[in-house]
């Protein structure tokens, strides 16, 4: 028996650089090795209200970038999540085995209170509860997050154990996180702070489906400084930030020679620039095309989504109807 990875990218708009090296490209290559389970998680990002039409185009970007990025409905499960009403199901059993004080003590919930003191939901407070749901309903053993999620997968162990504790059993195993590759990638952002995410602004973030002009005006624009000012130095965070996205998409002999012209204090940015601009296009190309093709099927990707949906309900029906037994439902 191949054991069970479960991840999920929320609906919150397109796949970025930082989706497709970060997570989905180990996706592709772990699913002839595990029993995969890939969803698209639209429930969570009702969290932050989005309008019926965004949701719905939401949802099909990420699924048609998932295929294009080379997830193989055949190899692996691709789900949206509020196809499988299981997982909400599961969401509410596990709900009230979780405690306040735990709940707001998780950094992920602190974050998102300071950033958004005026939409402090419930559906913020329980989102770890929801993931937990997500992984425990397919009994997955495997999650691939990155630090920022790693509170939350042992909170999700945490659920799981009290649950076995509460009903003596041990039904649900502990999940862990999981790295498909020896070393996780690091794919900046072009705001010269930290990593490229949707929530940074559309500048920040080179998607998938930008066209070649999109992607060279984001790259001139990033963050950048006057240039070195002595040999050798330590460069600062906006500066290796572009180097470390040049380090993603271009070659070693690319990354070494600008490097070296850093070094040397010989340095242009504008070149720099270019160079990481074309080689973003070059590596980005190939599903952009696919992303194209595939967004006009509106037949495949229902037939993809009906699939899909199929295979993650018949585990998540097999897990509830076990669930609801251990806690004490029966029929009369």
């Amino acid at each position: 028996m191949k054991e069970t990875v479960v991840s999920g990218i929320r609906s919150t708009g397109k796949l970025h650089l930082g989706n497709y090296y970060g997570a989905v490209k180990n996706f592709v290559q772990m699913q002839n090795d595990y029993n995969c389970y890939f969803f698209i998680a639209d429930l969570h990002s009702l969290t932050t209200h989005p309008t019926p039409a965004d949701l719905h185009g939401n949802i099909k970007h990420v699924l048609v970038e998932y295929l294009a990025s080379g997830i193989d409905p055949e190899n692996s499960t691709i789900y949206i999540q509020s196809d499988v009403p299981e997982i909400a199901e599961l969401y509410l059993y596990l709900n009230m085995n979780a405690y306040m004080g735990e709940l707001e003590r998780s950094t992920s919930f602190k974050d998102k209170v300071r950033a958004n003191p005026d939409n402090v939901n419930a559906g913020l407070l329980t989102y770890p509860v929801l993931m937990a749901a997500d992984i425990l309903i397919h009994k997955a053993t495997k999650v691939p997050v990155g630090k920022d999620q790693e509170q939350h997968l042992e909170m999700a162990r945490t659920f799981g154990n009290r649950f076995n504790r509460l009903y003596h059993t041990e039904y649900f195993p502990e999940p862990y996180a999981f790295s498909y590759t020896e070393k996780l990638v690091k794919v900046p952002g072009l705001d010269g702070k930290g990593k490229m995410g949707k929530s940074e602004g559309e500048a920040n973030a080179v998607y998938l489906s930008d066209d070649p002009e999109t992607i060279r005006k984001k790259v001139m624009r990033a963050v950048s400084d006057g240039g070195p000012t002595e040999e050798n130095q330590v460069k600062p965070e906006p500066i290796q930030n572009l180097f470390d996205l040049m380090k993603v998409v271009s070659s070693t002999d690319t990354h070494q020679h600008f490097d070296d012209l850093y070094n040397k204090m010989q340095i242009r940015y504008g070149d720099f620039k270019k160079q990481l601009a074309e080689d973003m296009i070059i590596a980005t190309a190939p599903m952009r095309e696919r992303i194209q093709e595939i967004a006009k099927d509106d037949s495949y990707l229902r037939q993809v989504a009906k699939h899909g949906a199929l295979k993650a309900r018949e585990s998540a029906q097999k897990t509830i109807k076990e669930v609801r037994s251990l806690i004490g439902f029966k029929s009369f």
